[in-house]
């Protein structure tokens, strides 16, 4: 019987592939609004990273976002994922 296959996806933060249902996807969409995807469908160009802030202050040092979207990311759209991951209950 063949097993299905695990969707990968790297981290932006530490640079590890992990399972996509275990990260979160922060979508960039067609008119440039940044938001945090817990679901994973919401439309857009996606990037993912673990939900913990050691990985998200990876991300920020290291430009990982920058570089998923292509465009500056905002200081208000790391404040924001700060927040909604202390909010889902993310590692401090």
């Amino acid at each position: 019987m063949k097993q299905k296959s695990i969707p990968l996806r790297k981290c932006t933060g530490c640079q590890e592939m992990k399972d996509k249902r275990t990260l979160v996807r922060v979508v960039r969409s067609e008119n440039g609004e940044f938001s945090v995807d817990f679901t994973g469908k919401k439309p857009g160009r996606g990037a993912y990273i673990c939900p913990n802030l050691e990985c998200l202050e990876k991300a920020k040092k290291s430009k990982g976002l920058e570089r998923s979207f292509k465009t500056p990311v905002p200081a208000e759209v790391y404040e924001k994922l700060r927040e909604e991951l202390l909010n889902a209950g993310g590692e401090q």
